[in-house]
């Protein structure tokens, strides 16, 4: 190891639903490598983000704290960040060499980092691009987030993955002889949905797996669900009909960017770095992916959304495969905090997954259950207001689509809590959902008034109310002879 310490790798993808892998029996070859990765070392069945939209996830996996303490609670807040240390302090503090390389997307600044090139969906920034890839940014930007219904007209080398890993291999050639730290975050399968080939035909939509669960699947959810899906044909008359064609091309978009993935690999062998390099995959949240006739996000915290793809691999981490504790994207940066040796920062929310990895003694009981957050607050938004379409548009160059993160999908106040396979959501005017996942994995039968499961609905309440209080933000700290006990892992569960 450098330095004696290890080389970190996030691989971040944006909007990537976690089931949509051989790992969880699907039936389409869309990540081979990271599968084989992640039988190197150790994949959670059970891994939750934060919150279920970009910027809140993408500070919490930076700062290991949730959305209500940190305090950036929707995509255009990232200036409110509030915490003590986030990754990059802790590893420059370590001697790191750190890299940004690709969607940001949250607190971070360039100035902040050794080095950084930014990605979004419109791709690439800066004067170092060719002409070729300067057209293909273009042609994105024109496409506005919509679905391309022919393949992308530009090789894959114009793809913003297939860029990113060329610069992170340049980079990482600059830096030989230093721990490096960088965070690889893809901003696909993300809309705009858009593939070159061979991926527009790798997966055709005739051959594609129906969905579980159509727009049927809306009749008992909220306005938000209603809203959503009349804003998607507000923008687009033909929604339905361009469905497929949008999840064929996500599919091909997650294949793609597995085989980038691959290529990174195959580079960090060739230099022997490999062998040196932890590897950790983690989505900042999900993706509809034509489920109750959705393609993107939105409404509350269903699973499609909220539970993401999460792996570690890498020299110390032992190969376990599936592990089914339950975890969040905040536990990635103790993880990291304690596997080179550094205590966790005030205001850490997150628990160390460290022992899980390497095959260390841990209290189980401390990942018996997950917790998540939604909402920027306020009342929710019902058909009632008469909410404004118009209010909800990204207008382009050419044309306009939707902001699915909007006024109304977005207000409210809404807590979630998983244990084993019950699932219970509360909203902060005390309206409750529960699921039973395993039985109802599409959350299509709220059980939540059924007096049969009241016992439950109890026990499922009393983990929510524990959660809230552990989570509550214990920034800032107290002063003077106040020292408050804190276990180095921030485990809550006594050992035994």
């Amino acid at each position: 190891m450098s330095d004696g310490y290890p080389n970190i790798i996030i691989i971040m993808t944006d909007q990537h639903r976690a089931d949509v892998c051989a790992r969880e029996g699907f039936s389409l070859p869309t990540t081979p490598s990271l599968d084989e990765l992640a039988e190197r070392g150790v994949w959670f069945e059970r891994a939750y983000s934060s919150a279920p939209l970009c910027v809140p996830a993408r500070v919490s996996l930076l700062t290991g704290r949730y959305p209500s303490a940190h305090r950036v609670r929707e995509n255009r807040g990232s200036q409110y960040a509030y915490y003590h240390k986030d990754i990059i302090d802790v590893l420059k503090g370590k001697g790191y060499r750190t890299a940004m390389i690709g969607k940001n997307h949250s607190h971070l600044r360039p100035e902040m980092v050794d080095h950084w090139c930014g990605f979004s969906h419109d791709g690439g920034e800066g004067a170092r691009r060719t002409a070729q890839e300067e057209a293909f940014d273009d042609w994105l930007k024109a496409l506005n987030h919509g679905v391309a219904q022919e393949p992308t007209p530009f090789p894959l080398e114009c793809q913003g993955p297939f860029r990113m890993v060329s610069d992170a291999q340049r980079w990482v050639d600059s830096v030989h002889g230093h721990p490096f730290f960088m965070w690889l975050s893809f901003a696909e399968p993300h809309n705009p949905y858009q593939v070159p080939e061979p991926y527009f035909s790798m997966f055709p939509e005739e051959d594609i797996p129906s969905v579980s669960v159509g727009s049927e699947g809306l009749v008992d959810k909220s306005f938000k669900w209603q809203f959503t899906r009349a804003l998607g044909h507000y923008v687009y008359p033909d929604y339905d009909q361009m469905l497929p064609r949008a999840r064929a091309n996500y599919f091909g978009m997650v294949r793609l960017i597995d085989d980038q993935v691959s290529r990174l690999v195959r580079y960090l062998e060739a230099i022997n770095e490999i062998d040196n390099t932890v590897l950790v995959f983690v989505a900042d949240h999900g993706d509809f992916v034509g489920e109750y006739g959705l393609m993107r996000k939105g409404p509350e915290i269903p699973e499609p959304l909220i539970r993401i793809p999460m792996q570690f691999s890498g020299p110390g981490i032992v190969a376990q495969g599936r592990s089914d504790l339950h975890v969040s994207i905040v536990d990635v940066f103790p993880t990291i905090c304690e596997m080179v040796g550094e205590p966790l920062p005030a205001g850490v929310q997150g628990r160390s997954l460290w022992p899980v990895l390497t095959g260390g003694e841990y209290p189980r009981e401390e990942f018996g259950s997950i917790y998540a957050e939604q909402g920027f607050g306020g009342l929710h938004y019902v058909e009632s207001d008469e909410p404004d379409f118009t209010n909800c548009l990204i207008v382009g160059p050419n044309n306009a689509t939707f902001d699915e993160l909007n006024t109304y999908s977005q207000s409210g106040t809404m807590r979630m809590v998983r244990r084993d396979d019950w699932k219970l959501v509360m909203d902060m005017q005390g309206h409750g959902q529960l699921y039973n996942l395993s039985e109802d994995p599409h959350e299509l039968r709220n059980l939540y008034k059924d007096e049969r499961y009241l016992d439950v609905r109890s026990g499922m309440l009393e983990q929510l109310v524990v959660w809230i209080l552990r989570m509550a933000d214990p920034l800032p700290l107290p002063k003077d002879k106040y020292v408050p006990k804190v276990d180095p892992r921030n485990y809550w569960t006594p050992h035994v």
